[in-house]
Protein backbone atom coordinates (compact mmCIF):
# COMPACT_ATOMS: atom_id res chain seq x y z
CA UNK A 1 0.00 0.00 0.00
CA UNK A 2 2.63 2.49 0.84
CA UNK A 3 5.44 2.94 -1.46
CA UNK A 4 8.42 3.57 1.59
CA UNK A 5 7.99 -0.05 3.25
CA UNK A 6 8.99 -3.09 1.59
CA UNK A 7 9.64 -6.68 3.22
CA UNK A 8 12.76 -7.78 1.57
CA UNK A 9 13.81 -11.10 3.02
CA UNK A 10 11.58 -13.95 4.59
CA UNK A 11 13.86 -16.60 6.01
CA UNK A 12 13.82 -20.10 8.27
CA UNK A 13 16.04 -21.27 10.42
CA UNK A 14 17.37 -24.19 8.69
CA UNK A 15 16.29 -27.06 10.73
CA UNK A 16 19.06 -29.37 12.92
CA UNK A 17 20.88 -25.41 13.33
CA UNK A 18 18.98 -23.69 16.10
CA UNK A 19 15.56 -23.63 17.17
CA UNK A 20 13.32 -25.04 15.08
CA UNK A 21 10.09 -23.43 12.98
CA UNK A 22 11.73 -20.30 13.59
CA UNK A 23 11.10 -17.17 11.11
CA UNK A 24 13.58 -14.24 10.18
CA UNK A 25 11.79 -11.19 8.27
CA UNK A 26 13.66 -8.44 7.05
CA UNK A 27 11.49 -5.32 6.67
CA UNK A 28 13.56 -2.23 5.32
CA UNK A 29 11.79 1.42 5.97
CA UNK A 30 12.80 5.27 4.09
CA UNK A 31 13.09 6.93 7.24
CA UNK A 32 11.57 7.01 10.72
CA UNK A 33 8.30 9.13 9.71
CA UNK A 34 7.76 5.95 7.34
CA UNK A 35 8.57 3.38 10.35
CA UNK A 36 6.48 5.20 12.04
CA UNK A 37 3.18 5.08 9.66
CA UNK A 38 3.70 1.24 9.12
CA UNK A 39 3.91 0.95 13.10
CA UNK A 40 0.43 2.63 13.04
CA UNK A 41 -0.77 0.49 10.31
CA UNK A 42 0.00 -2.41 12.53
CA UNK A 43 -1.43 -1.17 15.78
CA UNK A 44 -3.98 0.97 14.87
CA UNK A 45 -4.50 0.79 10.91
CA UNK A 46 -5.01 -1.43 8.03
CA UNK A 47 -2.94 -4.33 8.86
CA UNK A 48 -4.17 -4.11 12.50
CA UNK A 49 -6.29 -7.65 11.53
CA UNK A 50 -3.04 -9.04 10.02
CA UNK A 51 -1.23 -8.46 12.82
CA UNK A 52 -3.66 -10.64 15.23
CA UNK A 53 -3.57 -13.31 12.67
CA UNK A 54 0.22 -13.81 12.74
CA UNK A 55 -0.27 -13.71 16.48
CA UNK A 56 -2.23 -16.55 16.43
CA UNK A 57 0.49 -18.51 14.53
CA UNK A 58 3.60 -18.11 16.62
CA UNK A 59 4.61 -18.51 20.41
CA UNK A 60 5.98 -14.98 20.61
CA UNK A 61 8.04 -12.59 18.32
CA UNK A 62 11.21 -10.01 19.06
CA UNK A 63 12.25 -7.37 16.83
CA UNK A 64 14.51 -4.73 16.39
CA UNK A 65 15.23 -1.51 14.34
CA UNK A 66 18.07 -1.38 12.44
CA UNK A 67 21.13 1.10 10.54
CA UNK A 68 23.25 0.01 8.08
CA UNK A 69 26.65 0.65 9.61
CA UNK A 70 28.87 3.10 7.09
CA UNK A 71 30.95 0.61 5.16
CA UNK A 72 27.47 -1.53 4.91
CA UNK A 73 27.21 -2.59 0.97
CA UNK A 74 23.74 -1.77 0.87
CA UNK A 75 22.73 2.32 2.35
CA UNK A 76 19.61 2.83 1.05
CA UNK A 77 16.64 0.16 -1.44
CA UNK A 78 15.19 1.00 -4.42
CA UNK A 79 11.37 0.67 -3.32
CA UNK A 80 10.51 0.38 -6.34
CA UNK A 81 12.45 -2.26 -7.51
CA UNK A 82 11.28 -4.37 -4.41
CA UNK A 83 8.68 -6.94 -5.96
CA UNK A 84 5.35 -7.08 -3.66
CA UNK A 85 4.15 -10.26 -6.04
CA UNK A 86 4.99 -13.36 -4.62
CA UNK A 87 7.39 -15.45 -7.45
CA UNK A 88 8.69 -18.55 -7.16
CA UNK A 89 12.51 -18.90 -7.46
CA UNK A 90 15.67 -21.08 -6.26
CA UNK A 91 16.02 -21.08 -2.44
CA UNK A 92 19.16 -19.48 -1.24
CA UNK A 93 21.07 -19.49 2.29
CA UNK A 94 22.13 -16.97 4.19
CA UNK A 95 24.13 -16.33 7.49
CA UNK A 96 23.17 -14.05 10.35
CA UNK A 97 26.66 -13.06 12.18
CA UNK A 98 26.03 -11.06 15.62
CA UNK A 99 28.90 -9.77 17.93
CA UNK A 100 27.91 -8.27 21.09
CA UNK A 101 31.75 -6.49 21.82
CA UNK A 102 33.48 -5.89 24.76
CA UNK A 103 35.07 -2.68 23.12
CA UNK A 104 33.20 0.21 22.15
CA UNK A 105 30.47 0.00 19.06
CA UNK A 106 32.28 1.62 16.88
CA UNK A 107 35.83 0.36 17.16
CA UNK A 108 33.80 -2.88 16.80
CA UNK A 109 32.27 -1.76 13.88
CA UNK A 110 35.39 -0.13 12.67
CA UNK A 111 37.42 -3.04 12.78
CA UNK A 112 35.19 -5.53 10.67
CA UNK A 113 34.78 -2.19 8.18
CA UNK A 114 39.11 -2.51 8.20
CA UNK A 115 39.50 -6.21 8.56
CA UNK A 116 36.88 -8.61 7.52
CA UNK A 117 34.82 -6.73 5.09
CA UNK A 118 37.73 -6.14 2.35
CA UNK A 119 39.08 -9.60 3.47
CA UNK A 120 36.23 -10.96 2.43
CA UNK A 121 34.91 -9.11 -0.53
CA UNK A 122 38.48 -9.04 -2.31
CA UNK A 123 38.53 -12.21 -2.41
CA UNK A 124 37.34 -13.89 -6.43
CA UNK A 125 34.12 -15.02 -5.62
CA UNK A 126 34.44 -18.27 -6.36
CA UNK A 127 37.09 -18.50 -3.40
CA UNK A 128 34.30 -17.38 -1.12
CA UNK A 129 32.09 -19.19 1.47
CA UNK A 130 30.14 -16.08 1.83
CA UNK A 131 29.32 -12.61 0.64
CA UNK A 132 28.99 -9.67 2.70
CA UNK A 133 25.73 -7.95 1.48
CA UNK A 134 24.54 -6.11 4.46
CA UNK A 135 25.89 -5.47 8.29
CA UNK A 136 23.46 -3.52 10.61
CA UNK A 137 23.89 -1.92 13.91
CA UNK A 138 20.60 -0.77 16.17
CA UNK A 139 18.51 2.37 15.91
CA UNK A 140 18.96 4.33 18.76
CA UNK A 141 16.43 2.52 21.07
CA UNK A 142 15.57 0.02 18.69
CA UNK A 143 17.83 -2.91 20.37
CA UNK A 144 20.38 -3.53 22.31
CA UNK A 145 23.33 -1.06 22.35
CA UNK A 146 26.07 -3.02 21.78
CA UNK A 147 25.68 -4.89 18.57
CA UNK A 148 26.30 -5.65 15.19
CA UNK A 149 24.99 -7.99 12.38
CA UNK A 150 26.54 -9.43 9.15
CA UNK A 151 24.16 -10.30 6.71
CA UNK A 152 25.71 -12.80 4.17
CA UNK A 153 24.79 -14.70 1.67
CA UNK A 154 26.52 -18.17 1.23
CA UNK A 155 27.91 -18.53 -2.51
CA UNK A 156 29.48 -22.08 -1.96
CA UNK A 157 27.70 -24.37 0.15
CA UNK A 158 31.12 -27.29 -0.30
CA UNK A 159 32.97 -24.73 1.43
CA UNK A 160 30.37 -24.64 4.61
CA UNK A 161 29.91 -28.53 4.57
CA UNK A 162 33.44 -28.25 4.97
CA UNK A 163 33.49 -25.24 7.98
CA UNK A 164 31.23 -27.61 9.54
CA UNK A 165 33.57 -30.79 9.58
CA UNK A 166 37.07 -28.92 9.79
CA UNK A 167 38.82 -27.30 12.68
CA UNK A 168 40.06 -24.08 11.76
CA UNK A 169 43.73 -24.06 10.23
CA UNK A 170 46.65 -22.90 12.87
CA UNK A 171 47.68 -20.42 10.52
CA UNK A 172 44.19 -18.40 10.51
CA UNK A 173 44.31 -18.40 13.97
CA UNK A 174 47.27 -16.41 14.33
CA UNK A 175 47.99 -13.21 15.93
CA UNK A 176 47.14 -10.38 13.14
CA UNK A 177 44.27 -12.43 11.61
CA UNK A 178 41.06 -11.85 12.04
CA UNK A 179 40.28 -14.82 13.77
CA UNK A 180 42.58 -14.16 16.68
CA UNK A 181 42.39 -10.39 16.56
CA UNK A 182 38.66 -9.85 16.60
CA UNK A 183 38.57 -11.40 20.26
CA UNK A 184 40.28 -8.83 21.55
CA UNK A 185 36.97 -7.22 20.71
CA UNK A 186 34.63 -9.14 21.20
CA UNK A 187 34.10 -13.08 22.68
CA UNK A 188 30.49 -13.42 22.28
CA UNK A 189 29.57 -14.36 19.13
CA UNK A 190 26.10 -16.03 17.73
CA UNK A 191 25.41 -17.56 13.91
CA UNK A 192 22.82 -18.33 12.61
CA UNK A 193 22.03 -20.62 9.33
CA UNK A 194 19.22 -19.20 7.49
CA UNK A 195 16.91 -20.38 4.43
CA UNK A 196 14.95 -18.10 2.20
CA UNK A 197 11.18 -18.91 1.31
CA UNK A 198 10.80 -19.99 -2.21
CA UNK A 199 8.70 -16.39 -3.03
CA UNK A 200 11.14 -14.21 -0.48
CA UNK A 201 11.07 -10.84 -2.42
CA UNK A 202 15.42 -11.17 -2.31
CA UNK A 203 17.32 -13.82 -2.12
Amino acid sequence: KEDDARLLYYCNHVHGTGPAYTVMTLTAVRDGAAWARLAERVTRGDLRDFATRLDEMRHGVDAKVLLPVYWSPVQDVDFGSVPTTAAEHELTLFMEDTGWPSASLDEYIGFWGETYFPFIQHRPMEQRLLDIQMSFQPAYGGGNRKEAILWQKVVDHQKLLWLFTHETAPELKRPGTFMHDALGYRDEWESRLLRTASWSPWY
